[in-house]
């Protein structure tokens, strides 16, 4: 598997697919590149290339929930959000082992009502932090 800093064409999974002007999904992508210490994980937005190359089939996506693609399948919602955590460092493994001890509908309706009101509460990302140069090659088109 090839790690989110080699060349972006060979880039593998996971990928972490997110709106890219939505202020909660900014503050996702902040807190995976903090907690992912080994930069397993890349991340890219909805809105961009790598979405449009990666999963062709999926159409114009869903602006309102964030994806993963792993091991070739696309997860979305809570089970997307579960299992990055299961990729981070202690004790987010954990908390994901144990979210997904819920049942998927149970939460995904809690995910979809904080979806419905993410820029309500949250507003929209005007300002990203900027990255160092191993964030950068996380981020995917």
């Amino acid at each position: 598997m090839a790690a989110c800093s080699e060349s972006r064409a060979e880039v593998q999974e996971p990928i972490v697919f997110y709106d890219g002007e939505c202020g909660l999904c900014n503050r996702f992508v902040q807190f995976v590149l903090d907690q992912d210490t080994r930069g397993r994980v890349c991340l890219a937005p909805l809105q961009g290339e790598t979405f449009r190359e990666r999963c062709p089939d999926q159409g114009r996506p869903d602006l309102s929930t964030v994806l993963l693609l792993e091991g070739g399948r696309l997860y979305d919602r809570s089970g997307a959000a579960l299992r990055v955590l299961r990729r981070l460092r202690w004790p987010w493994p954990w908390l994901g082992r144990l979210g997904l001890l819920i049942p998927r509908p149970v939460r995904d309706w809690g995910y979809d009502r904080v979806a419905a009101r993410r820029y309500r509460w949250f507003g929209a990302a005007e300002a990203c932090r900027l990255p160092s140069p191993a964030e950068r090659a996380r981020l995917l088109p």
